[in-house]
């Protein structure tokens, strides 16, 4: 909405329009995508996040200066290599204005990084993320068999890589059975054609060995090859698998996780199928050494024996030596022996006189227990003494403590229901007392009950 108004104002009296926030942000993103459209912009990315939208959001920065950027889902798919920060790009968008935000930033329709290429960044990105997998260890990768009988060769039926192989393989062992299984090994297609000719292969029955492979070319004709989920196909094959892309100087993400990497075509063809006249002269050989083996091996075999046979002793003779050998241990046993047991009679000597008669022995025990039966009558008599006083002497102490001791000297004992009586507050009249004296009882009744002692009303 748009304002007229009319005053002084700086001392004008021209009438001002003012603008919102919004309509001078839509007239700035006008002007800017109008006059300065679309742009090719080199940067370093920095603040990267890859949104679950799909979209990218980022930043462009160089040593003074930075823009904001986004790369939308539509135009980031197309993308061959995964950006991240620090990378240094070239961007070709156009300049626009966020209007909420008020802030002007670049919608990136494609991105290079800079130095290397795309494919090629791609390219060395996947190859370290299945580095670090583990799908390139030496450990993991299967031996080519020696000789193969099935061969199973993925290529284009019609390139020379084909040719070049069936001739070297009907040349060099005819008896080879091949199976060629057409992919398309060129743009577009050819990864995903490969891969579904990788799984026909594997299918066949009896496959000793899978060759994957075309002729050279620049590393967008060998792309195919460098796809991740083919990788993933070989790494898990079962078959052994023959990588031969391109010429010796090119490389492609299955040279490294194939188990062997044949430098052309025609070399994984003579690396598979060995020269029938090769292995003949090999055999031939093999026969000469084996024979020159067995040779050297007799002639030593014999030589042994005949120094064996001058070491033997005549088996009667030997049996002499045992027999001398056998009576003179014999002796020497026996004198062991007797030297053992005289050696033991002298101990049990030595340890006779040592000992004592038994009759001795006994009346040396029946003397200590007569003097510990003395002591111990003698003590239980002291000791019979000493509770007896102590016995007399608690009595004594008791006794002149005893309330009968107090009844001897006139006084007398008044129980009531065998408690004592203290204080006249425990009677009643008609109470019945029992009364012990110094000598017997009496039983009594109470008439009156005073709170006075009558001696002391006597003496006041």
């Amino acid at each position: 909405m748009t304002t007229s108004i009319t005053g002084n104002l700086e001392s004008q009296n021209d009438e001002l329009t003012i603008l919102t926030v919004e309509q001078l942000n839509l007239t700035i993103k006008q002007l800017l995508e109008g006059q300065v459209g679309t742009i090719w912009l080199k940067g370093e990315i920095s603040n990267f996040k890859a949104h679950t939208s799909g979209h990218l959001y980022f930043s462009l920065k160089d040593s003074r200066s930075q823009i904001s950027a986004v790369m939308f889902r539509g135009f980031n798919s197309r993308l061959r290599f995964k950006p991240s920060d620090g990378m240094e790009v070239i961007v070709r968008g156009r300049i626009s204005v966020y209007e909420p935000r008020g802030s002007y930033q670049i919608l990136c329709e494609s991105m290079e990084p800079v130095g290397a290429g795309a494919l090629q960044k791609a390219f060395e990105q996947l190859k370290e993320k299945l580095k670090l997998e583990g799908l390139f260890d030496v450990a993991r990768k299967k031996s080519i068999p020696h000789f193969p009988q099935h061969v199973a060769v993925i290529t284009s039926p019609t390139g020379a890589a084909i040719k070049d192989i069936l001739n070297i393989l009907s040349r060099r062992a005819p008896h080879v059975e091949v199976t060629v299984i057409p992919a398309i090994v060129q743009g577009e297609a050819s990864a995903s054609s490969i891969c579904d000719g990788f799984k026909n292969a594997q299918r066949l029955p009896n496959v000793d060995v899978i060759i994957l492979g075309r002729g050279g070319g620049s590393i967008e004709d060998l792309w195919g090859f460098n796809d991740e989920k083919l990788a993933r196909l070989i790494a898990a094959s079962s078959v052994p698998v023959i990588s031969a892309v391109g010429h010796e100087i090119d490389f492609t993400i299955c040279d490294f996780v194939s188990d062997l990497r044949a430098p052309t075509p025609s070399a994984a063809a003579e690396l598979v199928a060995k020269s029938h006249q090769e292995i003949q002269q090999k055999i031939e050989q093999q026969i000469r050494f084996l024979i020159l083996a067995w040779s050297q091996k007799f002639s030593n075999l014999d030589t042994k024996a005949k120094n064996l046979s001058r070491l033997l002793v005549d088996p009667k003779r030997k049996l002499q030596d045992l027999i001398l050998r056998n009576d003179d241990l014999f002796d020497r046993l026996s004198l062991a022996i007797q030297n053992y047991l005289k050696d033991k009679n002298h101990q049990i000597s030595l340890a006779k006189g040592k000992l004592k008669s038994p009759m001795e022995c006994v009346s040396e025990k029946k003397s200590s227990l007569d003097f510990l039966f003395l002591q111990l009558a003698q003590a239980y008599k002291n000791n019979f003494q000493k509770q007896t006083y102590n016995l007399h002497h608690f009595m004594n102490i008791l006794n002149t403590l005893s309330p009968l001791r107090v009844v001897d000297r006139g006084y007398s004992i008044v129980m009531k229901e065998n408690q004592v009586v203290r204080s006249y507050a425990q009677l009643n009249p008609e109470d019945e007392l029992t009364v012990t004296l110094a000598e017997g009882q009496a039983w009594v009744k109470v008439q009156n009950i005073s709170k006075e002692n009558s001696w002391n009303s006597k003496k006041s």
